[in-house]
């Protein structure tokens, strides 16, 4: 990537030397749109007419050898003209089947984001959206385009007058593992938040050098989704990113999703020591040993690292670092401490991704079961509240809050869904409207073959319909919705002509907008009951870790 024609050279400083605007510090080529960064020069391609793209921008430098394990480096400067023409490759990770096109792609070498301006040359400053994708912190990339994801492309988002951003982050054993040698190294005395960093040095690249793609600097709206959007939440709420972010939203993910609870900076470097273990490390100097096993052995290993934390009690995910992340972030929001940005927070009606009740070939009468089991297991510990949820759920005498809303599908899905995603975003609204305006939704959009599943609504924010774009109806709602994202991104609130009311959120009404086949409509409290509950459990939960 660092070889390049003489040719494309002195077309480059030519035109450098020509061409200058008041609004950004770029330059036009027959061969592509050139911007002159700190670390040197990039070019760009024009798909189309007065926009421009740049793909596989280095953030920072690859995070190899003894940069493995280690907060991400500022980029070294080059020199010439550097390609920005084809997307990164997406950092390592196990394919696990859904992201089997981001794992055959995958190395080590893949701290790179991708751009597109909706203006060349810019004439005015532009909202700015910084795209974090999902995959569970262990999967997934900016590339998209494989199993559940459509390709994050970010030209139609742009067309409304934003300039979008997508990015890659650590994944794994690499983005989320500590250990105490990782720590005593640490010029700030912390491990195991790589991924995290990775995502605020993102950000920082962005609010230093984006005037240059004619966006704002001041005005990100940082948006994910699944794990991105948990850890668009946890970015969002640490004391590194104050500045660099103005808005977000949150599409089915946060600090709580599935119930999860960030691990301790003594569990997350205990992590590392179980790595260390598997790999049979020595019993001194283990970190200087793990660097130079080569990336494909440590993946190769996964599936028996996470068995073997498992045993522990630990996952491998996102945890407290003592820097990135000094205190559990669900608590950050609960007590009101998070910044106040304006937030979306929303799901989708099946969002039951991380909660899987039953078998496939269960009889009604074992899914039941499998349900009961379930409200047993998860509210066991509290009698009071596993009493109302039994009752909530249809398990005990009438007046129970099963749905027959077609979206929501049988009662395994619906108690899946609330458990993994639902609510904790119509907590998440509820915490954060005090601080902030905050506006809810719940996607139920789709058709028999795409029911409104974990991930269903990313078709729609991308404008990458597939087979559902002969619909006008859902054609019509992915319009919709990426005016009221890019609406949102520009001034914090989504509303905007032609659209449907989207009021904000707050404790009194609890209005969210739900977004349907059969049009836009705004709601109230959804799944108050259930998810009241469910509220309660989790506030006991929080106070217990306080404790």
């Amino acid at each position: 990537m660092n070889r390049f024609s003489p040719s494309i050279i002195l077309a480059a400083a030519l035109v450098a030397a020509l061409l200058s605007f008041s609004l950004v510090s770029a330059a036009q080529s027959a061969s592509g749109p050139v911007v002159k960064l700190a670390s040197g020069s990039i070019q760009g391609v024009q798909p189309t007419p007065g926009s421009a793209v740049f793909k596989g921008v280095p953030f920072a430098q690859p995070p190899v050898g003894d940069l493995r394990w280690r907060e991400p480096q500022p980029v070294k400067a080059w020199t010439g003209v550097r390609p920005a023409l084809n997307f990164g490759a997406p950092c390592m990770q196990l394919d696990t089947g859904w992201n089997k096109n981001s794992a055959t792609l995958a190395s080590e070498d893949c701290l790179y984001l991708n751009i597109w301006a909706p203006e060349w040359p810019a004439k005015s400053k532009h909202a700015v959206m910084v795209w974090m994708h999902g995959g569970g912190n262990t999967g997934g990339s900016a590339l998209g385009a494989g199993g559940i994801e459509p390709p994050f492309d970010g030209a139609s988002l742009a067309s409304h007058g934003v300039v979008v951003v997508t990015i890659n982050y650590r994944l794994g054993i690499f983005g989320f593992i500590g250990h105490s040698e990782l720590t005593a190294e640490s010029p700030h005395h912390a491990s195991g938040g790589y991924g995290i960093l990775d995502q605020i040095a993102a950000l920082q690249w962005v609010h230093d050098n984006i005037a240059g793609f004619g966006g704002d600097p001041g005005n990100v709206t940082l948006f994910g989704q699944s794990a991105g959007s948990r850890d668009s939440t946890i970015v969002e709420a640490s004391p590194l990113s104050k500045g660099l972010v103005q808005k977000g939203i949150a599409e089915s993910g946060s600090p709580m999703s599935s119930d999860r609870r960030l691990e301790t900076p003594a569990q997350v470097e205990q992590a590392g020591a179980v790595l260390a273990e598997v790999l049979k490390a020595p019993a001194t100097r283990q970190i200087a040993f793990l660097r130079t096993i080569p990336a494909a052995q440590i993946i190769a290993v996964q599936k028996q690292f996470a068995a073997a934390l498992e045993k522990q009690g630990l996952s491998l995910d996102v945890g407290m670092d003592g820097y990135a992340i000094p205190e559990y972030t669900a608590e950050v929001y609960r007590s009101g401490k998070e910044p106040a940005l304006p937030m979306i927070f929303g799901s989708n009606g099946r969002d039951n991704v991380s909660q899987h009740i039953g078998e496939p070939n269960d009889t009604p009468e074992q899914r039941l079961a499998a349900v009961k089991s379930t409200v047993e297991h998860f509210w066991g510990k509290y009698p009071d509240l596993l009493a109302r949820a039994l009752k909530s759920y249809g398990f005990s005498g009438a007046g129970s809050d099963v749905s027959t809303y077609p979206p929501y599908g049988p009662v395994e899905i619906q108690l899946g869904t609330d458990l993994s995603q639902r609510c904790n975003a119509t907590i998440m609204s509820g915490w954060h409207s005090t601080v902030a305006p905050t506006y809810e939704y719940e996607f139920d959009a789709g058709n028999e073959k795409h029911a409104p599943y974990h991930s269903a609504e990313l078709d729609f924010v991308f404008g990458y319909l597939r087979d559902q774009a002969s619909d006008p109806a859902l054609v019509k709602v992915s319009a919709q919705m990426q005016q009221y994202w890019t609406n949102f991104a520009k001034t914090g609130d989504p509303n905007g002509p032609g659209l449907p009311k989207w009021p904000k959120y707050d404790a009194a009404g609890r209005k969210y907008l739900q977004l349907a086949n059969d049009g836009i409509a705004e709601k109230a409290a959804l799944r108050s009951v259930p998810c009241g509950i469910y509220a309660e459990r989790l506030n006991r939960e929080l106070d217990a870790r306080k404790k």
